[in-house]
């Protein structure tokens, strides 16, 4: 499998890239999700009427892949129930009314950390997860069960998707925290080195990583081709060391651990301070947005609330993302709250939002060849058509990331991404049939 310089010349659009971030007005209330990670639900410790603080925890993980949630604003526990969430699924959550003071909980102190198994526990408890993918519980990634032998701890900013700043810009402001994070976990993990993955169109952050890398022997700064989709797990890790994740495998499978920038500074910062994962930076745009910012906004703030922090609207949003444009899910409505692993919302005018022409596939091939994986999507099409399994096996149609260059090259505007999302559906629930 080679992917070497394939995928997409996507437009960058980056806006908000030399704004540094600003901090939100408090708001009125937050709407935390328990499912904000991949794995379990979390599951609430609070109940209406309780009173909390920042960083008060508010629901406590569940099983071994889970992640504690923390309250974001001070203030009153209003409501236990549910939430509806972008993926059409309902989840439980946490509704807290803010007494506007964000009165940091007095309990909270700095862990400490004096070993591996310190460190890992006190990851455990900051509610730390993957903050510009899935939500990859961090202390599950860095070897919660046993101890990794980590070649390469590959930190992402490639952040190659249109419109998104909010990793670049954190890499410039809190570089020292990314600097804390890396020594911290250099001192008591068996890491070998650190590559951090940047694109070249990010100049203010390679300088800063740079300076990182003359203090400390280890770091190495990547400077990568601006092409997406170079943040991909699999991409990165091949563009930054030369290996292959196979497929159905992890990148420690290979030797390599991959957190996004973001969350090296979110570890060096509950390291100094011990307060949890509570707030993120998110980049808000897109056409309909009247003031573009990179914004600090607690977890659990309405979408609502964002946009009017940044000037509200310049005409009604025909369409609202969470992420970006190439692989953004689209939220239901404004009420939809900040997630933690909410890198960017976007609020696109009727003429961004309107889904192109779809015309018959003309078989160019344009969709194979920027395909970064190497897979044909015709000819996946063509097997999910004729329910032919093995055909869809050997195609590699698991592979797919759905990271939608496909899409964006194909002439003829085919809904690529949603077909392989279904061949993919299929064909695991055609696997799960013949292992009953």
């Amino acid at each position: 499998m080679a992917f070497r310089l394939k995928g997409a010349h996507v437009p960058h659009r980056k806006r908000t890239a030399t704004l540094s971030a600003v901090r939100m007005s408090v708001p009125e209330t937050v709407t935390l999700p328990m499912v904000m990670h991949i794995g379990a639900p979390a599951t609430p410790v609070v109940k209406a009427g309780d009173a909390v603080y920042v960083g008060t925890l508010i629901a406590q993980q569940n099983g071994v892949v889970s992640s504690p949630v923390h309250a974001s604003v001070s203030g009153t526990v209003s409501a236990v129930g549910e939430i509806l969430l972008s993926t059409g699924k309902t989840a439980p959550a946490v509704t807290i009314t803010s007494d506007g003071q964000m009165t940091a909980d007095p309990a909270i102190t700095p862990p400490t950390v004096t070993d591996r198994d310190s460190l890992i526990a006190a990851l455990k408890k900051s509610g730390i997860v993957g903050l510009g993918g899935a939500g990859f519980p961090t202390y599950v990634k860095l070897g919660a069960d046993k101890p990794l032998d980590i070649e390469e701890l590959v930190i992402n900013g490639a952040e190659c998707e249109p419109y998104i700043t909010s990793d670049s810009v954190t890499m410039v402001d809190r570089a020292e925290d990314i600097a804390f994070a890396i020594d911290t976990l250099t001192a008591h993990l068996n890491i070998g080195k650190v590559i951090i993955g940047i694109e070249k169109n990010k100049p203010q952050a390679i300088a800063a990583m740079k300076q990182l890398a003359k203090k400390n022997d280890k770091i190495q700064v990547c400077v990568l081709p601006s092409l997406y989709p170079q943040g991909g797990e699999k991409v990165l890790v091949y563009h930054t060391t030369g290996k292959v994740i196979p497929a159905g495998k992890l990148p420690i499978d290979v030797g390599c651990v991959v957190c996004n920038s973001t969350t090296m500074a979110t570890i060096g910062q509950f390291l100094k301070t011990g307060m949890p994962l509570v707030e993120k930076c998110i980049t808000v745009d897109g056409s309909a947005v009247k003031e573009p910012k990179n914004v600090i906004a607690p977890i659990g703030t309405s979408l609502k609330d964002v946009f009017e922090f940044c000037g509200g609207f310049t005409a009604e949003p025909e369409k609202v993302l969470y992420g970006g444009p190439m692989m953004g899910i689209s939220v239901p409505d404004l009420d939809a709250p900040v997630l933690k692993n909410t890198n960017a919302v976007l609020a696109l005018n009727a003429k961004d939002a309107k889904a192109p022409k779809t015309t018959a596939c003309i078989k160019c091939g344009s969709c194979a060849n920027h395909c970064p994986m190497g897979i044909n999507p015709v000819t996946i099409a063509k097997a999910l058509r004729h329910e032919d399994w093995e055909t869809l096996e050997e195609a590699g149609t698991m592979l797919c990331m759905e990271c939608g260059c496909c899409a964006f090259v194909c002439p003829a505007k085919r809904p690529i991404v949603q077909n392989n999302k279904l061949a993919k559906a299929a064909l695991r629930a055609a696997n799960a049939k013949e292992a009953k």
